[in-house]
């Protein structure tokens, strides 16, 4: 696996170079009010997007280059799992002097790349996202930031710099395995139909994965919706999935929230649980703990990605406080399969 240090961020005369133009064209063109012809501005703004460069609003005030905060880009606030990311970065940060600006993606990649060079044009000294799949565009801008880059929530072949995360297709191939140790054999599979939810789709691969190896049918798959998932595409999704195969008697879910929406449909239909059927969901929220019956799940230690995530990224900014970069680390979290009542 490789592990390319980001370059350093580009200057506004690499701008120019790859542009044609002078440096104080470019400064011009990316004013609102600046005066330049709107065919130089076009091939300007082309070679900002090549070079993922993003304007120094905080230049003329700045002499030490020390903003004093970092930035963070989470899917969702509404997901408890991410939010508990969110406190374990604060609390990591706490004795930094570091403040935390957080962007919430709503799983949209032009959200994603407006907010990361909102934050960039600030100067942040460190950045965290969450997983490891990007846009070109955000990939550029990540590598080219010339401060520390941390992905979570995922273990990316190529990653930018630092990770923390763990194997989502690892994870769900397990807990498939763990149904078919306890007896299951027709198993299927809700969610991941999103392509704004990568880890969605890992997980998917996981199932294929695993019933691949066991020797299971591999069609029981319901894809739904748009990320991020909810209760009520359980619902929908686990109706639809029993129309088609009625003998399936267990199903893992791409998310806590899809496995109770569909542990409510069962209840609705008179289909005992687990007794006509076994449910699983991913990621022990709240509501798996609190359900009747409670789910069985795969627990992510949300709150230590978040916590593992800050310290490194304040290892790597103090770091390259004194001038040095911090070799590439890679942090795997553990997660756990809990057996519970749905199983």
């Amino acid at each position: 696996m490789s592990h390319r240090f980001p370059r350093s961020a580009p200057k506004m005369t690499d701008v120019a170079k790859r542009a044609g133009v002078s440096a104080m064209t470019v400064s011009r063109a990316l004013k609102a009010d600046g005066a330049v012809s709107d065919r130089t501005r076009l091939r300007i703004l082309q070679a900002v997007d090549e070079l993922g460069y993003v304007l120094d609003q905080t230049a003329g005030t700045l002499s030490s280059k020390r903003s004093g905060f970092v930035a963070a880009l989470i899917p969702s606030l509404n997901n408890s799992n991410f939010s508990d990311t969110a406190r374990g970065m604060e609390r990591a940060l706490e004795q930094s002097g570091l403040q935390l600006l957080l962007g919430a993606t709503d799983y949209v990649q032009e959200k994603e790349e407006r907010l990361a060079e909102a934050m960039l044009r600030r100067r942040p000294e460190g950045i965290i996202v969450t997983g490891g799949e990007h846009s070109p565009k955000l990939r550029r801008l990540l590598q080219g930031a010339g401060v520390p880059v941390v992905e979570t929530w995922d273990l990316p072949t190529d990653p930018i710099e630092h990770v923390v995360g763990f194997s989502n297709t690892g994870a769900m191939r397990a807990l498939v395995q763990r149904l078919y140790a306890l007896g299951y054999r027709e198993i299927g599979f809700l969610g991941g139909a999103s392509p704004r939810d990568s880890r969605g789709r890992a997980r998917c691969r996981g199932y294929k994965a695993a019933v691949a190896e066991l020797g299971l049918p591999a069609d029981r798959i319901v894809a739904f919706g748009e990320a991020p998932s909810s209760m009520d595409h359980g619902s929908a999704a686990m109706a639809q999935l029993m129309a088609h195969w009625p003998k399936v008697d267990a199903v893992v879910c791409v998310s806590d929230l899809v496995a109770f929406g569909a542990l409510m449909e069962c209840q609705r239909r008179g289909w005992a649980v687990p007794g006509r059927i076994a449910l699983a969901g991913f990621g022990d929220f709240e509501v798996a703990r609190c359900s009747h019956p409670r789910l069985t799940t795969v627990s992510v230690d949300s709150t230590g990605i978040g916590m593992t995530a800050g310290a490194l990224l304040w290892r790597a900014i103090e770091a390259s406080r004194t001038g040095t970069r911090l070799a590439a680390e890679r942090h795997v979290i553990p997660y756990d399969i809990i057996e519970r009542e749905t199983t």
